[in-house]
């Protein structure tokens, strides 16, 4: 299935729609932007919460989500995630231990779509020049880390930090990409939406080279 296909079907007001019931249907939601790292104004029904080094707000009960500082329109796709993200923040604290898709709770049977999907077109664009991933990063509010041969970490999420991490190749051996996740990230996102947020992450990258 396409980036497109996906976007399609996750993104779709149906399924955006059943996120903001969700949210809607907890009675401390507060509590619920506390855990999420995001701020709740009672006053006037609005989430400030941080996505992609963009500021966003969500006003409830109506669900509308827009830019703090920009007219432009949210994604359907970036609206599902905000919320999956709001609703399932436990609110546990980074441990600094990285983990695979692999690791991640329910990953392992679909790694070879998250390889295809993620991994691939990260090798496709910035394999035979690492370096250029840094200022694509930056973009996104990334920062340059101390692992492989070029690294970033961008939090997708206040408590949601993603870690790519490039090799370069040589006359033996091809160049490879890892991407990498605090051992707490089950606690804020299901397997489908790390996944659905890397390939989200890995085609902004692409668009700032």
């Amino acid at each position: 299935m396409s980036y497109e296909e996906i976007s399609e079907i996750y993104g779709s007001e149906e399924v955006y729609n059943s996120a903001c019931k969700n949210l809607a249907g907890f009675t401390n939601i507060k509590d619920k932007c506390s855990k999420a790292g995001a701020q709740y104004d009672e006053d006037s029904g609005r989430i400030t919460i941080a996505y992609m080094n963009r500021q966003c707000l969500l006003t409830l009960p109506s669900c509308q989500l827009s830019l703090t500082d920009s007219n432009e329109e949210i994604t359907a796709m970036d609206k599902t995630l905000i919320v999956h993200y709001l609703t399932m923040a436990k609110g546990t604290p980074l441990t600094d231990r990285l983990i695979t898709y692999k690791q991640v709770p329910g990953g392992t049977p679909y790694f070879a779509r998250f390889s295809h999907l993620v991994v691939e077109p990260l090798l496709s664009h910035f394999g035979e020049e690492p370096e250029m991933l840094i200022p694509a990063a930056e973009k996104l509010g990334g920062e340059k880390v101390n692992r492989g041969d070029v690294a970033v970490t961008i939090k997708a999420f206040s408590r949601v930090p993603v870690t790519i991490v490039l090799q370069r190749g040589d006359e033996e051996f091809p160049p490879t990409a890892s991407v990498l996740f605090d051992s707490t990230v089950p606690d804020y996102l299901p397997s489908e939406d790390i996944r659905i947020l890397c390939e989200i992450i890995v085609a902004k990258l692409i668009k700032h080279i």
